[in-house]
């Protein structure tokens, strides 16, 4: 009951069609031609040109960028150290009051 059973491999059934013969064949040599070079590509899509006002739009976008991600992650520092300090505050109120309760016993 424990023991695999190894199943046996099933015996073909109909008619079995014999393996083709595969005739082997010469290689014959031929002339390589050169390969042909294409034109380049002509682009498609017209090409970017950068006005003087473009180009002050996308320093004052860049500067916003920056100043609204630095805003973001200096308020997430803020909020941490704010938390370790009051962490650390309650740690030294907990810590007072076992210790003058110990010392009333």
């Amino acid at each position: 009951m424990l023991r695999p059973k190894i199943p046996t491999m099933p015996t073909p059934t109909g008619l079995v069609t014999p393996p083709a013969v595969v005739q082997p064949t010469a290689v014959k040599p031929t002339a390589v031609e050169p390969m042909q070079s294409f034109p380049a590509p002509v682009a498609q899509r017209p090409t970017v040109q950068i006005t003087p006002g473009t180009a002050l739009a996308v320093i004052g976008a860049g500067t916003a960028v920056v100043l609204v991600v630095g805003t973001v992650l200096v308020s997430m520092l803020l909020a941490t150290a704010v938390t370790a300090a009051s962490v650390a505050v309650c740690a030294v109120v907990v810590r007072s009051l076992i210790a003058s309760s110990a010392k009333r016993r």
